[in-house]
């Protein structure tokens, strides 16, 4: 049975993929701070899973990896752990430079020390997770491709492309056999309700206004949790050391009719007094907020056989009667100092 290390693996894309490697038949060993985002009660159908090995810890503390990774020999190193959330990012900017830079340095030399001194296996891969959002932003037409010049515009999007710089360079340097994946928006169950969906749902179901950034016309590539994690694991078994690899959903989408889609879904379901669309309020822009972003996944399409088995409308469907099956879990996560005051996308 082979181990696999994932660090941020109580968090939202984190524990989609934790729960599918273990479905798989891997011994994981998670590592995850437990910061807002993060929450022990996503990972409770693993309870009782001897495959499922639960550590609380930072990526930083370079000790207690090192320790994991000679106590439970791990074929591969999988880097969730990162703060993610842009609005986060402009109020309290250092909290992401520590995270995403100095903690993923830090998992980096872990890992190359692990291989240095012989201790991993010859297969090792050591796979970070990125997002599309180091490349900037698109104008109407284009897409990104694994070749397009980096060009951040927020404090998340720099602190993101710090990490992966430094992980390309643990490649060249010092042979350590990385991948990187840089993915679109993802969606799906377990998302902390800050983000576009979940905070909409909560939002409308409540009633409440749904406040959407500018004129609501900022378009994302929206990728379902579940392909995402099929991508991983396809780049994490068949990708190339060194290489990096876009994921995208192929399922461009402003903000605005997300959530239209979420409130009409919303009304079939659950109908209101009126139609929840008529809650929408434009709201003040947020600072350097990217127009568009578009990914072109074709290499990995190509060279590794993956393409996304959902389009958004299934993927949206299934993520609302998730959520409104799981209320209780939405509650659990939520504490009172957030009050989901910004629709972040």
């Amino acid at each position: 049975m082979e181990t696999l290390l994932v660090t941020g693996g109580a968090g939202f894309i984190g524990a989609n993929f934790v729960h599918a490697a273990v479905a798989r038949g891997f011994r994981v060993v998670n590592l995850d701070k437990l910061t807002y985002a993060g929450n022990l009660a996503t990972l409770a159908g693993l309870k009782d899973d001897a495959k499922h090995v639960f550590f609380h810890g930072d990526i930083g503390d370079d000790k207690l990896v090192a320790s994991l990774l000679r106590d439970f020999r791990p074929a591969a190193v999988v880097n969730f752990a990162a703060e993610s959330h842009v609005d986060r990012s402009i109020d309290g900017p250092s909290a992401f430079v520590q995270t995403n830079v100095n903690g993923t340095l830090a998992l980096l030399e872990a890992a190359r020390d692990y291989v240095r001194e012989g201790q991993a296996p010859a297969s090792f891969r050591f796979l970070h997770v990125s997002t599309d959002e180091v490349y900037g932003s698109l104008g109407d037409e284009g897409r990104f491709t694994e070749s397009t010049p980096y060009a951040p515009n927020s404090p998340y999007s720099a602190s993101k492309a710090a990490s992966d710089h430094l992980v390309r360079a643990f490649h060249h340097t010092y042979g350590l056999p990385t991948l990187t994946t840089n993915c679109s928006n993802n969606y799906g169950p377990w998302q902390f309700p800050e983000k576009l969906i979940p905070l909409i749902v909560q939002k409308a179901m409540a009633g409440e206004d749904l406040p959407v950034y500018g004129d609501g016309h900022n378009v994302r590539d929206w990728l379902f949790v579940e392909d995402h994690c099929e991508a991983i694991f396809a780049v994490l078994t068949g990708g190339r050391p060194g290489d990096t690899y876009n994921v995208g959903g192929d399922s461009e989408r402003a903000n605005i009719d997300v959530v239209h889609a979420v409130c009409d879904l919303l009304d079939a379901r659950m109908p209101g007094p009126r139609p929840r669309r008529e809650l929408v309020r434009f709201v003040r822009d947020r600072p350097g907020h990217d127009r568009r972003y578009a990914i072109d996944a074709g290499k990995i399409r190509r060279e590794l056989g993956w393409r996304p088995r959902h389009d958004f409308a299934s993927g949206l469907e299934r993520t609302i009667d998730w959520y409104l099956a799981n209320q209780a879990w939405v509650a659990g996560i939520l504490d009172g100092s957030y009050r989901m005051e910004r629709l972040g996308a």
